[in-house]
């Protein structure tokens, strides 16, 4: 009788990737939803009208658009022009109601990233069955090339339960990038990307990507037996030698995130809207010991800029506060402020200094950073009080700007130990993160954003740049500054991930400023055999 022979299964072509975690949600617009496993989701399934280029400037995605350029100056209007064969994987086009959604959101919903330039468009209409997108501005807008990243699908989104809140926080229902979402399992830790067969362009050449949470050690040792190709983590000092251990056989790179660890000072209440208890926050503040809390001596780029994060074209440091605390100085400021000592705290006539501090739930560094801050708040003499709300309810209800004749939140935040968004076009970040709201008749001007913050003169130059009549440089002479002297926030360090990859994976880069490696996911290629 002859004998069957088992033919040997070939090699799956796939790469796995070692992540420290999984976990959503995945809405790359949202505060609360940053991190490195949405920042990467978002580069291989979302559509985006200009992608970071080499250096970082935005470059049209040709895959998807045919043009987007500037058509009238007088009204400011920007034409879009998506090519035809572009679609979700549901086969639904990318139009029109894609660009309309996301203003919608990005212009009205808190604790979204890169408001401000949303809220300088005034209309949007369409043509040409939605492939022809005409966008009307406010205003002059140079940095018009940072709007329209990472387009969400508005006919399954617009009417979602639970509306905003609830886009993308437990999976993609339809994708429009070279891969498409098999599975996600945050049990089990592991995103199953395959892909998209759906996709106009070029196809990848891997059949599948996979996403396997792991700890440092444990990515370690996958990489070792090669059960992972590659990695993107940020391990702490052990973790890095751990990696840096496996020798020859991988390349390791530091990857910036665009995220900065920043502490922002609040001025909403009735102590810390006194620059003076803000300014004796940041003299006993030791900040070597939050970088370290915070990187546990793992990858970090020290940050000493206001606006532009240390991996930003045009960095410089604006300012070099002392990484040691000062005692002298911040017990001068309280008692200038009217602050008397007693015993172990400080006291208003009657009433005790006690600061809340918040961070985010689940996010451990910044949690251990919080808690570093109160013990250094506490030998100053500064009673603190640590909450750790769930990041949605941080930053769009606790942190949501308010009307100065509003309520107050049920728990007044002082000081909030958070990451800071930092890609994008710079002063769009910069209003953003510290411009005023409208000016409306009768009503006194109110900050428009997470940290509280609103000031005339530095609204007068943000006015002037986001409109191009100042340049960028000119802009961050003055505002830089003022930001420091205001002490509303105070910087810590860039965030970053350790790119360690096996040798044999070819295509796999490090990526363009504020993209990230996934970006070079469409030329990730594995030897078969």
């Amino acid at each position: 009788m002859a004998r069957t022979q088992t033919s040997k299964l070939p090699t799956p072509n796939e790469a796995v990737v070692g992540v420290d975690s999984v976990a959503g949600g995945y809405n790359p617009h949202k505060l609360s939803d940053q991190s490195t496993i949405t920042n990467a989701l978002a580069q291989v399934l979302l559509p985006s009208v200009f992608r970071p280029g080499p250096d970082g400037t935005p470059v049209l995605d040709r895959t998807l658009m045919a043009s987007a350029e500037v058509t009238s100056a007088e009204p400011y209007t920007v034409t879009y022009r998506l090519r035809p064969e572009a679609a979700w994987s549901d086969s639904a086009p990318i139009a029109a109601e894609d660009f309309v959604y996301l203003w919608e959101q990005l212009r009205e919903e808190p604790g979204v990233i890169d408001s401000a330039g949303y809220r300088l468009i005034s209309n949007i209409s369409a043509s040409d069955a939605g492939r022809v997108v005409e966008v009307t501005f406010a205003k002059p807008y140079p940095g018009w090339r940072g709007l329209f990243a990472n387009l969400l699908p508005a006919h399954l989104l617009k009417d979602i339960p639970g509306g905003w809140a609830n886009v993308l926080r437990e999976n993609f229902p339809v994708t429009a990038g070279p891969f498409s979402v098999k599975g996600i399992d945050r049990d089990r830790g592991e995103v199953v990307l395959e892909r998209n067969d759906r996709y106009w362009s070029t196809p990848v050449p891997l059949d599948r990507v996979i996403l396997r949470r792991g700890d440092a050690d444990g990515i370690a040792s996958a990489l070792r037996s090669g059960h992972d190709q590659l990695a993107l983590s940020a391990p702490d000092a052990d973790g890095l030698t751990a990696m840096t251990n496996l020798g020859l056989t991988v390349t390791t790179t530091t990857v910036p995130r665009p995220a900065v660890a920043t502490v922002l000072l609040r001025p909403v209440g009735a102590a810390m809207a006194d620059q003076r208890i803000r300014s004796a926050v940041v003299a006993l503040t030791d900040r070597e010991a939050l970088v370290k809390a915070g990187t546990g001596g793992g990858p970090g780029l020290p940050a000493n800029a206001q606006v532009l994060a240390p991996s930003a074209r045009g960095y410089t440091s604006t300012a070099a506060p002392p990484t040691k605390p000062d005692p002298a100085l911040a017990q001068s400021l309280l008692t200038q402020a009217g602050y008397t000592r007693v015993n172990e705290g400080w006291m208003l006539g009657a009433t005790p200094l006690n600061l809340v501090i918040a961070a985010p739930a689940g996010r451990s560094a910044y949690i251990d950073m919080a808690r570093e801050l109160q013990r250094q708040l506490s030998a100053g003499g500064v009673q603190s009080r640590l909450i750790t709300p769930e990041a949605d309810l941080l930053f769009t209800d606790l942190l949501a700007p308010r009307p100065a004749t509003a309520t107050a939140p049920a728990e007044q935040v002082d000081l909030v130990v958070a990451p800071q968004p930092a890609g994008g076009d710079p002063v769009t970040a910069l209003a953003t993160r510290f411009g005023c709201g409208p000016v409306t008749a009768g009503t006194p001007v109110a900050a428009a954003n997470p940290t509280g913050f609103c000031d005339q003169t530095v609204q007068d130059t943000i006015d002037k740049a986001i409109t191009g009549g100042v340049a960028l440089p000119e802009a961050l002479g003055l505002v830089e500054p003022a930001l420091w002297s205001r002490a509303v926030a105070l910087p810590l360090y860039q965030e970053a991930d350790a790119l360690v990859v096996r040798r044999e994976m070819s295509g796999v880069a490090a990526g363009p400023p504020g993209a990230g490696p996934f970006a070079t996911a469409p030329q990730w290629q594995r030897p078969q055999g």
